[in-house]
């Protein structure tokens, strides 16, 4: 999902922004394509590292690569990575805009509706898709699977669970993942305008920032890459959630986890550090998606643009 650095004049009458069916279309064009590339080695080896978090980074490429060679790394890729790519930018999109509009009516900046409407939207998100999703790729991950076995498909594996467990099995963690996705589109949105605001006032003209002048395609990959990386700050809800949803059997390990006693067990087995594992590869996961979504964004509407 690209973040839309269009400049906001705060005069402007106030409009809701359509919602573009093409524009939902190529998100989730972009969205698959991300996530089928280097998008999914990205989330297994973060998600592998959150959950054993005695492994380095070399170690969790070693043994990801151990499970199924190249294909270990896409684990959780059919059907969950794909669903949830296909419809999360859709959520998105559709949430933050209704949300951004709403909060303006009442009265806040378009700054400030802009992070409240994507931290709006992330909770949808999470609620809608995400949730359950994100959880079987997860279960894909950590689930043991015996060497040379034939392992249970993974659409059966969410069957038992869900008789057994029913909704809330299935939607383990769901609430961390919320947290995860509200704080990172707050940040994203957020962090983003700042460095976009910085490449107004020292590299365009004055003459440029009074004319609303869009930024260029590469700036527009810098400011949301930056947003991407430094969003990572919430790291230790990452893991909680890992923790959460994890199949790793740990002795001691408390069966069901609240975010707390997620926390509480993190700490106790790794200390603080442990809650920053495997936040090399989701700060590469986040440029990664970037440059897909962003600059990939832009290209793909261009394109069509061109063709009318």
């Amino acid at each position: 999902m690209a973040i839309d650095t269009t400049p906001v004049d705060p005069n402007a009458p106030l409009q809701k922004k359509p919602i573009s069916w093409l524009n939902l279309g190529i998100g989730a064009g972009l969205n698959i394509f991300e996530v089928s590339t280097l998008g999914q080695p990205f989330e297994v080896i973060k998600t592998h590292m959150a959950a054993n978090r005695g492994d380095t980074m070399p170690g969790a490429v070693k043994r990801t690569w151990a499970r199924g060679g190249v294909f270990g790394f896409y684990q959780g890729l059919i059907p969950w990575a794909w669903i949830e790519a296909a419809t999360k930018g859709a959520v998105l999109m559709f949430a933050a805009s209704e949300l951004e509009y709403h909060f303006r009516v009442l009265g806040a900046s378009p700054a400030a509706a802009g992070i409240l409407g994507g931290m709006g939207g992330g909770i949808a998100q999470a609620y809608t898709t995400m949730g359950f999703c994100t959880f079987m790729k997860t279960v894909e991950v950590t689930r043991h699977k015996d060497a040379g076995a034939a392992a249970k498909p993974t659409v059966q594996v969410a069957r038992e669970i869900f008789a057994r467990e029913g909704i809330a099995g299935i939607n383990k963690g769901v609430h961390a993942v919320a947290v995860r996705q509200c704080t990172n589109w707050g940040s994203r949105f957020g962090i983003s305008r700042i460095v976009e605001d910085v490449f107004r006032k020292f590299a365009q003209t004055e003459a440029d920032r009074e004319s609303k002048k869009p930024l260029s395609s590469l700036q527009k990959i810098v400011a949301s890459a930056v947003g991407g990386a430094l969003s990572c700050w919430n790291q230790p809800i990452e893991v909680i959630r890992v923790e959460m949803q994890s199949q790793v059997k740990t002795v001691g390990r408390p069966e069901k986890m609240t975010i707390a006693s997620a926390a509480k067990w993190i700490y106790s087995q790794n200390g603080f550090k442990g809650f920053y594992r495997g936040v090399t590869p989701r700060v590469g996961l986040g440029v990664w998606q970037t440059v897909c979504m962003v600059f990939g964004g832009d290209s793909v509407k261009a394109y069509f643009a061109n063709k009318k």
